[in-house]
């Protein structure tokens, strides 16, 4: 039988303060993709934690923008489907939405998604620039695989990625800009893997780098095993996994099977 297997690309490198900046930047980094999916960090178009909220809102191009434009220029060029980041205009300015596109190799959007946890924590207020989305992210088939996507501090909301899980997907794609700090870098591969072993899916991190940030995009595997470390600075690198894992591991380890819902409920 053969093998799906499907070659992962993450790009781990640090936006700068506008877009045409941070775009010459990713042409340096990506020369050639031969991978059939390409995942970017979180707050890709430009660092927002260093601009007001309402420069962060004029700055923002949304689904129509140049930014979004030329990565369906990429997907086109390679062939290859790509999830990036985007920051979308809000109904109450200056907040923005911070958004997730997955982009077909034909250049079209297959799926958006908009945090939904924001990351309000050890004295951050994110929300004070982000308005939080209201639905969780489709899965995608992308032929060799299922796929969602969580954005960065989601990796801590367990609820989702079983929902995730429930819904088919095989691989969660997490675009992060992780910050640095006491342990932050162990915290995240952690919940990565924790994430990836309780719901038997492939968990792909891809994480800025830099002054305010880790670095350090993984891949874990549906074990739980951390296969990629990418270590720090900036660079593009291509990984293949065995998809058909995915099913192997959950005859073996059927939690999703054994659940029991008879016993608890989500409650509000």
């Amino acid at each position: 039988m053969a093998v799906r297997e499907l070659r992962i690309g993450i790009l781990q490198f640090s936006s700068l303060t506008n877009e045409s900046e941070t775009l010459v930047k990713i042409s340096k980094l990506i020369k050639e993709v031969t991978a059939d999916i390409v995942i970017l960090p979180e707050y890709a178009p430009f660092n927002i934690v260093r601009l007001r909220p309402e420069e962060a809102y004029s700055m923002a191009s949304g689904l129509e923008g140049g930014f979004l434009k030329f990565f369906s220029r990429l997907a086109r060029e390679f062939s290859s489907y790509f999830v990036i980041t985007t920051f979308e205009k809000s109904p109450e300015p200056p907040k923005v939405y911070n958004t997730a596109v997955i982009i077909r190799p034909d250049g079209e959007i297959a799926g958006t998604y908009r945090k939904t946890h924001l990351f309000d924590a050890y004295g951050y207020r994110e929300s004070d620039y982000i308005m939080p989305g209201k639905e969780v992210s489709p899965v995608v088939d992308i032929g060799k695989a299922k796929i969602a996507v969580a954005i960065c501090f989601d990796i801590r909301f367990p609820e989702l990625f079983r929902i995730y899980s429930l819904n088919g997907a095989e691989l969660v794609v997490i675009p992060s800009a992780w910050f640095k700090g006491p342990l932050k870098e162990e915290t995240l591969s952690f919940l990565a893997r924790a994430r990836a072993h309780e719901n038997t899916i492939y968990v792909a991190v891809a994480v800025q780098y830099g002054d305010e940030y880790t670095g350090r995009s993984l891949v874990v595997d549906p074990w739980g095993t951390q296969i990629l470390d990418l270590g720090i600075g900036e660079k593009y690198y291509e990984l293949d996994v065995d998809i058909d894992l995915v099913s192997e591991v959950r005859r073996k380890l059927p939690v999703l099977q054994l659940r029991r819902t008879d016993l608890y409920r989500l409650y509000l």
